[in-house]
């Protein structure tokens, strides 16, 4: 079988193709009202998603960007809701501050518990992380039960979170945990509808860790 083909890609060299793709996005997305550093994480959520429309729909509270690259740059967790978020998020910008991933899902006395008390393992691993990683980065991607309960815990003085990155994906609870997060006083990146997923908390996450390290 012959599996050779006609199409070339345009370049194989890693930065070109980023920077190639960071050229069509901006021409693509046209005039918007983001302030500088916002449009800085729009582009990276449209970089890792090829969409548009998500990108669009991003809301950032005042105070988050400047929020993210400071609670980086003290050296504060990123708390990520799953695996596959803790994974994506690169390593070697957060520990140049003394930055670190936790993710607490898997954790044996989370499952324990939320087997216990018959609820979500994210939803008990959010109330270790409040109890643990105070001033934290929340990259949320996944599990709205995780965004929602952080946010009943903010609420009720439970958590003090440096930013919260509210993106879930999902069909049950995903949009509406997202409006409520847009109620909140606190710093928080998130977008509207159902859209979101553990690319777009990982490509926020980066974007920010970017920012902080050129700060430097």
């Amino acid at each position: 079988m012959d599996f050779r083909t006609d199409f070339k890609p345009v370049t194989v060299q890693p930065q070109e193709i980023e920077e190639k793709s960071f050229e069509m996005i901006t021409e693509e997305f046209g005039p918007h009202d983001y302030a500088e550093e916002q449009y800085k994480v729009v582009q990276r959520v449209i970089h890792a998603s090829a969409d548009f429309e998500l990108g669009r729909s991003l809301v950032f509270h005042p105070d988050a960007v400047q929020a993210g690259i400071q609670a980086i740059r003290s050296g504060k967790p990123i708390v990520a809701d799953v695996q596959m978020v803790q994974v994506g998020i690169s390593k070697p910008r957060l520990e140049k501050f003394g930055g670190e991933v936790r993710v607490y899902i898997s954790d044996p006395d989370v499952m324990q518990e939320a087997k216990r008390l018959n609820t979500t393992r994210a939803i008990i691993a959010t109330r270790k992380a409040a109890r643990e990683a105070d001033g934290a980065i929340y990259a949320i991607g996944n599990a709205p039960t995780a965004l929602l309960e952080l946010i009943r815990l903010v609420k009720e003085g439970e958590a003090r979170p440096g930013l919260i990155i509210g993106v879930p994906v999902g069909f049950v609870s995903a949009a509406e945990s997202k409006e409520e997060l847009l109620k909140l006083d606190v710093p928080f990146i998130t977008n509207i509808g159902r859209k979101g997923g553990s690319p777009v908390a990982v490509a926020t996450v980066n974007a920010l860790s970017l920012l902080a390290e050129r700060q430097g």
